[in-house]
C-alpha cells in the first residue's frame, strides 16, 4: 500500500480520486491548496504527490519544490487541463515525473500511479543533500543581476525582467519574491504567450456564469487567487489591446472587475513581468500601451544571456548533472575532455534551459560515472565542429559562408522552424529551402 499526497482543489473530483485510490489499495490524504499541501509534505512521510496544477493560492510545482526543500526527492504526478499541455511540459522540465490530462482516465491514472511507485520501489535508499532551487553565478554579469535582486526584493515596485528565452526570468522572479515581504503569499506564473485572446482576460480577472459560451460556472481570476502575493506575467507583449487596458486599471486603482460582472474586487499585487524583446519596440510599432509600460516598468532587470558570462558554465553544469543524477538515478560524476571542449564553445541559443536539457540527456544516456561524445545531440557537434571559413580575397566565397552560418545560426535559434527563420531572415521559404539545399544544411 502507498500513501499519496494529493492536492486538488475540486472537492468532488479528489472524493472520487481518493475512493479510486483506496480501491486500488492505497492510501490518500486529500489538501485542497498550496498552503495545506506544503504544510503536509512538511509533518508526514509520502511515498507520492499527485498535485493538480492550478490552484487557489499558487500551483502544484510549490508543493513539490517544498517536499524537495525538507529532504524529500518524492515521484509527482501533475494533472493538468487538456489545453494546458503546454504548462504540463514546463512542469515536467521543473522535475515531476509525468502529467495526466483533465477528465482523468483511471486506467491511464493507475499506469502512471504504478510506474511512478515501481521507480521509487527500485531506487535505494540515499542521503541527498537538498539542491538550491537557484544558483548564483560568479561572473560580473551574474553578480549584478543578484545584486539587482536583493535591491529590489523588499520594495513594492513593479518590474521587468528582461532576457532571452530560457535565461531563468521565472526562476529571477521568484527569487524576488522569496525575498520580499510577500514571501508567505502566493507567487503565481502565467505564461501569457499561451494564452489565446478570448481567454486571457478570464485567467486574470475571472468571470461569472454566462459571462460568455462555455462559462458555466464562476471562475476566480489570477489577480484575486495571487491577492497579498506575486504575479508574474511571462510574455506579457502577447497580451491583447483590450486585456492590457483592463490590466492597466487593475494596476492604478488595484481592483478587477471579473467578466460579465458589475461586481469590482480589490486586490493586493505585486507584478512582475517578462519578456524577451524590449516592449519599447513593441510601444514604437503601437502594439504595447505606453502608459501601461511606464506603469509596469518602475525597475528593469536583464537577466544576462549564458554565452556572456561563461565563467558560469562550470558551476551551472555541475549543479544541472546533480539535479540529472537525482531525478534519473545515474551517478555521473564529469564530462569527458571532448564533451567538455564542444560545451564550453558552443553558443547556446536556448540558454540555461538548453543547456538544463542537454545535460539530461547526457546524464540519461551515460551508464558509468564518465559522458562521452555520443551522449551529445549531433547538432551541437556539427555546429562546434564545422569547417573554417574560406581565407584569402575569395569574395564569393566568404559571402556564402557567412551566409551559411547566419541560416544555422537562426534555425539553431528557433529550433528549426522554417517559416519563423525564413522570417528572421527576410526571405521567403522557398527561397531558404533552396539555401538549405545548396549548402547542405540539415
Amino acid at each position: 500500500m502507498a500513501h499519496l499526497l494529493v492536492v486538488e482543489d475540486d472537492t468532488t473530483f479528489s472524493l472520487m480520486l481518493e475512493s479510486f485510490l483506496q480501491k486500488k489499495g492505497h492510501q490518500a490524504d486529500l489538501r485542497n491548496d498550496v498552503k495545506s499541501g506544503i504544510r503536509a509534505v512538511k509533518e508526514k512521510a509520502y511515498d507520492m504527490l499527485l498535485l493538480d496544477y492550478r490552484l487557489p493560492d499558487g500551483n502544484g510545482l510549490q508543493v513539490l519544490e517544498a517536499s524537495r526543500e525538507s529532504g524529500q526527492h518524492l515521484p509527482a504526478v501533475i494533472m493538468t487541463s487538456f489545453n494546458d499541455v503546454r504548462t504540463a511540459v514546463r512542469a515536467i522540465r521543473s522535475g515531476a515525473l509525468d502529467y495526466i490530462t483533465k477528465p482523468v482516465n483511471p486506467d491511464e491514472l493507475l499506469m502512471v500511479l504504478n510506474e511512478a511507485l515501481q521507480r521509487k520501489a527500485s531506487k535505494p535508499d540515499q542521503i541527498t543533500e537538498p539542491l538550491p532551487d537557484f544558483i548564483e553565478g560568479t561572473s560580473a554579469a551574474s553578480k549584478k543581476l543578484h545584486e539587482y535582486i536583493k535591491l529590489v526584493a523588499p520594495t513594492d515596485m513593479s518590474l521587468i525582467i528582461q532576457g532571452e528565452s530560457g535565461t531563468g526570468k521565472e526562476y529571477a522572479a521568484l527569487s524576488i519574491h522569496k525575498a520580499s515581504r510577500r514571501a508567505d503569499k502566493p507567487f503565481i506564473a502565467i505564461d501569457c504567450g499561451s494564452l489565446s485572446k478570448e481567454l486571457a482576460g478570464s485567467e486574470l480577472f475571472g468571470h461569472v456564469q454566462g459571462a460568455f459560451t462555455g462559462a458555466v460556472q464562476n471562475k476566480k481570476g489570477q489577480f484575486e487567487a495571487a491577492d497579498g502575493g506575486t504575479l508574474f506575467l511571462d510574455e506579457v507583449g502577447n497580451l491583447s489591446y483590450e486585456v492590457q487596458v483592463q490590466l492597466l486599471r487593475a494596476l492604478q486603482e488595484k481592483v478587477i472587475q471579473p467578466l460579465g460582472s458589475s461586481r469590482q474586487v480589490k486586490v493586493d499585487v505585486r507584478i512582475i513581468t517578462a519578456t524577451n524583446d524590449d516592449l519599447l519596440n513593441s510601444v514604437s510599432k503601437g502594439e504595447f500601451r505606453e502608459d501601461l509600460y511606464h506603469r509596469l516598468n518602475e525597475f528593469k532587470i536583464q537577466v544576462p544571456a549564458l554565452r556572456s558570462r561563461e565563467e558560469d558554465l562550470d558551476i551551472f553544469v555541475d549543479y544541472f548533472i546533480r539535479q540529472a543524477n537525482i531525478d534519473l538515478e545515474r551517478n555521473v560524476k564529469r564530462l569527458s575532455p571532448e564533451v567538455s571542449r564542444i560545451i564550453r564553445r558552443y553558443d547556446w541559443p536556448g540558454n540555461l534551459r538548453e543547456l538544463k536539457n542537454v545535460i539530461r540527456r547526457i546524464v540519461l544516456l551515460t551508464p558509468g560515472e564518465e559522458a562521452g561524445i555520443e551522449t551529445l545531440p549531433e547538432e551541437m557537434t556539427s555546429s562546434v565542429n564545422q569547417p573554417a571559413k574560406p581565407s584569402g580575397t575569395d569574395l564569393k566565397a566568404l559571402n556564402e559562408a557567412n551566409e551559411k552560418e547566419l541560416i544555422e545560426t537562426t534555425l539553431r535559434k528557433v529550433r528549426y522552424n522554417k517559416s519563423e527563420a525564413a522570417r528572421l531572415l527576410n526571405i521567403d521559404r522557398t527561397t531558404l529551402y533552396n539555401k538549405i539545399e545548396k549548402y547542405g544544411i540539415e
